[in-house]
């Protein structure tokens, strides 16, 4: 487990989407995880989803895990919100994400209509507030919700944060979740994001942590490719990471979000051993540096 002065570390179901929950559990326990991320919805034909939700065998084998390992789910991923999304068809998922105790409920912006996404993003936020789950709406740069900036707008318009002064995750709200990689191919501003940490840090119950080159300009493909498959461990790119950490709000827990077509073919628990080192290296780093 992480020690202080670290944040929270959560595992991302993406960093090994191939293991169903109970191994991938299993696996960040061992490599020293706090937490888990779950894909519980399929994103892409050529990655897979756990629907729980419609398998009580496997939900069963994953409450065992979590028990067996004590360690939590940080989040459920991910609700695309459409034109065509029906808020009543992902009760199922949001009552097998209540069943295992997940604190936030990920959403991606898949409307060019922002007026209805925010409707449809208080809708499922209120949902999963019932069920005790928080819901974050985060931004890509290939869609039309692509920088913090708006994001920010939309998910002002759709409700308010999380409750000031508890712990993050543990009162229900509408958030955002900042993935550095996005983050930084998106042009999004350090001092905006600075802003927000300072003004409303209950819009930023978490954050995504990853590394990658940067080499600006990008075409839609060449930022879909590393999304999905070809990130680095942090500290491991060029991302100002740092800089990203220290605008965030201090402490807030982060999840490790690093898929690695590179590494297919390697033992998984090594690879996020490696993963969960690069991470308390760089956040050992980057304490080290404020101290002085």
């Amino acid at each position: 487990m992480t020690r202080a002065p670290f944040p929270r570390l959560s595992l991302a179901h993406l960093s090994a989407i191939n293991l169903p929950p109970p191994a991938l559990i299993e696996a960040a326990a061992s490599a020293g995880f706090d937490a888990v991320g779950l894909r519980l919805l399929r994103v892409t034909d050529d990655s897979p989803g756990y629907p729980l939700m419609d398998d009580p065998a496997m939900l069963r084998a994953t409450r065992a895990a979590l028990a067996a390992t004590g360690i939590g789910v940080n989040d459920i991923e991910f609700v695309r919100i459409t034109p065509d999304t029906r808020v009543e068809a992902l009760l199922p998922m949001l009552d097998a994400g209540a069943e295992l105790g997940a604190g936030h409920l990920i959403t991606a912006p898949y409307d060019d209509d922002h007026t209805r996404l925010a409707d449809r993003l208080a809708e499922l936020g209120a949902a999963a507030a019932q069920r005790g789950i928080a819901t974050v709406l985060e931004f890509f740069p290939w869609t039309s919700v692509p920088d913090l900036a708006t994001c920010s707008a939309v998910v002002q318009a759709a409700g308010p944060g999380f409750e000031p002064g508890s712990a993050p995750g543990s009162a229900p709200g509408i958030g955002i979740l900042v993935d550095s990689l996005h983050f930084d191919r998106s042009g999004s501003r350090l001092a905006d994001l600075a802003d927000l940490a300072t003004r409303d840090p209950a819009r930023l119950p978490f954050a995504h942590l990853c590394d990658a080159p940067v080499h600006p300009p990008y075409t839609e493909a060449q930022l879909l490719h590393t999304a999905r498959e070809d990130r680095l461990p942090p500290g491991r790119g060029q991302i100002d990471l740092a800089a990203i950490l220290a605008a965030l709000p201090a402490g807030v827990p982060l999840g490790l979000e690093v898929p690695q077509a590179r590494t297919a073919g390697r033992d998984a628990v090594e690879v996020l051993r490696d993963l969960h080192r690069a991470t308390v290296d760089l956040l050992a780093g980057c304490a080290a540096r404020a101290a002085t």
